[in-house]
């Protein structure tokens, strides 16, 4: 391989992997709401869009940075989830019904109003948010065989990344070591079990629907430096967050962050060899392999290398 190949591969690698930290963000949410209330959250990309244009507005009014506004809009869009989670889905879960995914199609309805309502408030205009660094990049330079390879990591990327990576590992402690966290982690497992060891279920939805999204929230914030904002922006970021949460494995937030590593480094790969327009067909694919041969996700590789260890 000459180092002009070498160094293109790497570039994608690199880009691959920080777009990844980022999806891995958004699967972890969508995934933690599967586990502990057994649906998918249709609107999770539209939560994503809202924290969006919160942050959006918090620069253009306020001169508040992306990654500052973090502090504000995840604490914000907790409490709006906890919001939806007590006021519409928690009364569908409690009727009798035909039909059990009532609350998977009420998702669905509360993405469409929240992506309505922004256009009719904020037009369907793309915005961005014109942050200093935008353009910035720290560059890497080596040899290989005599001849240069300069990689570039983009500042506001690369940024986005490790306060995503922050933000996982700041979730693993709240999981594993606060009593809330495992009582969350109780009520995924078992259900009736937990209702058995005193756990309060209901309380536990609430916060894990406003914890979900909290981390979406966050990943809008880390993705609005990036990306350009517009309303209808939620619906490809539900897609991605679904994808991974099948990749990972329905549950496993493990899985959901590898899952989404592996996204992220797939899409780049596909849009290097392939074409840019591709991306969204090998994100298809990937999805589609996953199904296929990989039912349980990421997460059953896993448990089955514990087993055989």
């Amino acid at each position: 391989m000459d180092s002009v190949a070498l160094e293109v591969l790497l570039q994608t690698l690199i880009s691959g992997l920080l777009l990844g930290g980022l999806y891995a963000l958004i699967g972890i949410g969508m995934t933690l709401i599967m586990g502990v209330m057994k649906i998918i959250n249709l609107a999770h990309g539209e939560l994503m869009m809202v924290a969006m244009y919160m942050a959006y507005w918090l620069f253009v009014l306020f001169h508040i940075d992306p990654y500052v506004s973090v502090l504000i809009v995840a604490p914000l869009m907790f409490l709006f989830g906890m919001a939806i989670q007590k006021f519409l889905i928690n009364p569908v879960l409690k009727v009798e019904s035909i039909l059990p995914e009532n609350q998977v199609i009420l998702t669905v309805g509360i993405g469409m109003v929240l992506a309505n309502l922004a256009t009719i408030f904020f037009t369907s205009d793309y915005r961005s948010t014109p942050v200093d660094y935008a353009s910035d990049a720290w560059y890497l330079s080596d040899y290989w065989r005599g001849s240069p390879i300069e990689l570039s990591l983009s500042v506001p990327w690369t940024v986005s990344f490790v306060m995503a990576v922050i933000i996982t590992i700041a979730l693993w402690f709240f999981l594993s070591k606060t009593d809330t966290g495992k009582s969350i982690r109780a009520t995924a497992q078992d259900i009736d079990a937990a209702l058995l060891m005193g756990v309060n279920v209901e309380r536990m939805r609430l916060i894990t629907f406003g914890l979900g999204a909290a981390l979406v929230g966050a990943a809008g914030c880390l993705f609005i430096p990036i990306y350009y904002l517009y309303p209808a922006l939620g619906g490809r970021f539900t897609l991605i967050a679904f994808v991974i949460t099948i990749l990972g494995g329905l549950g496993s937030t493990v899985g959901a962050i590898i899952g989404g590593l592996l996204l992220g480094i797939f899409e780049s790969l596909t849009a290097t060899y392939i074409g840019m327009g591709w991306a969204p067909v090998g994100r298809f694919a990937i999805f589609i392999l996953a199904l296929i041969f990989l039912p349980g996700g990421v997460a059953s590789l896993l448990r089955r290398r514990r087993l055989g260890g």
